[in-house]
């Protein structure tokens, strides 16, 4: 007699002694599994399924299918291409017996097949029940003496460096000249000036290019200072003082 059962999405034409590989089930080898999902037995066909009827068989093994390689690649600008390979997980199983009717009074248990589907259900002939072994008694630690605190010596402070003072701008006298009357020279950049010692027309009229070029790098002017012809103002404000 022939069946048609259902497990892991699938449908399979089955009959006593035959081997079959089914998606994974969660069974060892050598345990026995029952299918209820039973499409047709013989000539009756099921609504869906026969009620009563069921497929029992061995677990013989745990496999894993054949190699499937899934390549992927994209023909564009930004190419790319990716190889995977994979094995699925199968159970092999023996069909021992196909039932028309009693399969649901067979005193099995249900189980779950692999993906979470209840697909199978295992004979309940199991191995006895190993009994838990007895507890052994804790024992009861004994408190450890405690160590004799030693008293800390004290520790000598390392002498605390201090940190080197920052030199302070330097304060223009009573005899500087105000710096902001040149085009372009602000009271920031009049302090930048001090700072570097320049407060008076005379000492910008008496720069050389050196000069130029060095204050032009201090104060990221890019050529400004002979753009704005400081030295001949700095020249005229110095004249009219006199």
């Amino acid at each position: 007699m022939f069946a048609v059962m259902k497990t892991g999405g699938k449908q399979y034409r089955v009959q006593a002694g035959d081997i079959l590989r089914v998606e994974k089930l969660a069974a060892d080898a050598g345990e026995t599994v029952q299918f209820n999902e039973i499409l047709m037995v013989g000539s009756t066909v099921g609504t869906p399924v026969v009620k009563g009827a069921a497929v029992q068989a061995e677990v013989v093994d745990q496999i894993k299918g054949d190699k499937v390689i899934h390549f992927v690649k994209r023909r564009r600008k930004h190419s790319s291409k990716r190889t995977k390979g994979h094995r699925q997980q199968l159970t092999l199983l023996k069909i021992t017996d196909v039932l028309e009717k009693g399969g649901d009074k067979t005193g099995v248990k249900a189980a779950i097949g692999a993906g979470g589907v209840a697909a199978v259900a295992v004979a309940a002939a199991a191995k006895p029940a190993k009994k838990a072994a007895p507890k052994a008694e804790a024992k009861k630690a004994e408190p450890k003496a405690a160590a004799p605190n030693k008293a800390a010596a004290p520790k000598k402070e390392a002498p605390k460096k201090e940190a080197p003072k920052k030199a302070a701008p330097k304060k223009a006298g009573a005899g500087a000249d105000d710096l902001k009357r040149i085009s372009g020279v602000g009271p920031a950049l009049e302090k930048k000036l001090h700072g570097f010692g320049v407060t008076t027309f005379a000492q910008i009229a008496a720069w050389t290019p050196e000069d130029i070029t060095d204050f032009d790098d201090k104060l990221s002017f890019k050529g400004r200072i002979e753009r704005d012809n400081w030295l001949e103002q700095a020249a005229q404000f110095d004249a009219e003082k006199e």
